[in-house]
């Protein structure tokens, strides 16, 4: 099985989300199980298959999260070396097409959240900036089209 990259500060946040899963998430299932129980006939009612739904999702989660943890690598970002991107790193890049300016720490997947400057590793930038430098143009083909992508800084997070 392939191991997964995961920062230590991503380890703890998918793990307390695994264990909200674990006890809360199953908690308001199994009510809201209960609670479409009382309603009387199963085979007619909505509301038990809306709560089997949310079950299977949830445990769907469930899966996915240990998955994920159970393949964990977690890199103490802490030691890395910046004179290049790599994975825990934050890299500030321009793109020298729009002019626009872009700051992110690179994650794994089930870390990533745009809105707090975390991006997926396997996202397509990001991945052609692993292994480059400060000062590193890179011509990166999209679907959308070429980019170029100047790497400005490579940093430690805070």
């Amino acid at each position: 099985m392939e191991r997964v990259k995961v920062t230590q500060e991503g380890y703890d946040r998918l793990m307390e989300k695994l264990e909200d899963f674990k006890g809360r998430g199953r908690r308001e299932v199994a009510d809201d199980l209960e609670e479409a129980r009382s309603h009387g006939d199963l085979r007619e009612n909505a509301d038990y298959d809306a709560a089997k739904e949310k079950q299977g999702m949830l445990e769907a989660q469930i899966r996915l999260y240990e998955d994920h943890l159970g393949r964990a690598d977690v890199v103490n970002v802490k030691t890395l070396n910046t004179n290049r991107v790599y994975f825990g790193l934050i890299v500030k890049f321009e793109n020298l097409n729009t002019d626009k300016i872009l700051e992110y720490q690179i994650v794994s997947e089930l870390e990533a959240d745009l809105k707090q400057k975390r991006i997926s590793a396997t996202a397509p930038i990001i991945r052609a900036l692993l292994g480059r430098s400060v000062g590193d143009i890179v011509e990166i083909h999209l679907e959308s089209g070429d980019i170029d992508i100047e790497i400005l800084n490579i940093s430690l997070p805070s």
